[in-house]
């Protein structure tokens, strides 16, 4: 229907826009975007938010292993970073020992003052070695009398004894020595072990 200046009525444009007939009810089309997300704005912020998150506390998980890591690092670094040097420095209080060793009894108490000297200066720079080795970590093994130990004695060989129970070190061939909590090098030790009983 028109109006006299030839237009159509509102109602009528209003139907065919809607894509019905005047007089038919209309029906509302949704509005869909040709792409559009199966999730809301607000549930991809959210869910955005959480990946963040999550990375955030994995990073932050990093960077504490790292410090804890580089932390362990530098105090071994400090605690062990002589042993090299220390290992080498044990093969001249070996020597001093050695030279202790090697003169008798009897020769030092029948020993004139030069030689006496002598013996005691050695005595004295053996004490002062260990000493500055002591004041770095290192320390001896007292491994004369002790339960044999693989983790810080060698056996080198057994001595049949019943003096004592079997594998006790009852010799120390080489002097063991500890840097911290680690081994510098281990005891060079005899074991006792027990004596074949006799045959009835």
């Amino acid at each position: 229907m028109t109006d006299n200046d030839g237009q159509k009525d509102f109602s009528e444009a209003a139907a065919e826009n809607a894509g019905s007939k005047p007089g038919e009810p209309r029906v509302s089309k949704p509005y869909i975007m040709p792409d559009d997300p199966e999730e809301t704005p607000s549930e991809a912020l959210v869910k955005e938010a959480a990946e963040a998150k999550d990375r955030m506390l994995r990073t932050l998980a990093e960077m504490e292993n790292l410090r804890k890591r580089t932390q362990r690092e530098v105090a071994d670094a400090r605690a062990y970073g002589i042993a090299g040097f220390a290992r080498d420095v044990l093969e001249i209080a070996d020597n001093l020992q050695r030279a202790l060793d090697a003169v008798p009894a009897e020769a030092r108490a029948a020993a004139d003052p030069g030689l006496t000297a002598l013996i005691e200066g050695v005595e004295l720079t053996e004490r002062s070695l260990h000493r500055a080795l002591e004041k770095n970590g290192v320390k001896k093994l007292d491994a004369a009398g002790e339960k044999f130990d693989p983790n810080i004695h060698q056996a080198m060989f057994e001595v049949p004894d019943n003096s004592v129970p079997p594998g006790t070190v009852v010799q120390v061939i080489q002097t063991g020595y500890m840097i911290g909590e680690r081994v510098l090098r281990p005891a060079l030790v005899g074991v006792s072990k027990a004596e074949p009983k006799p045959a009835a």
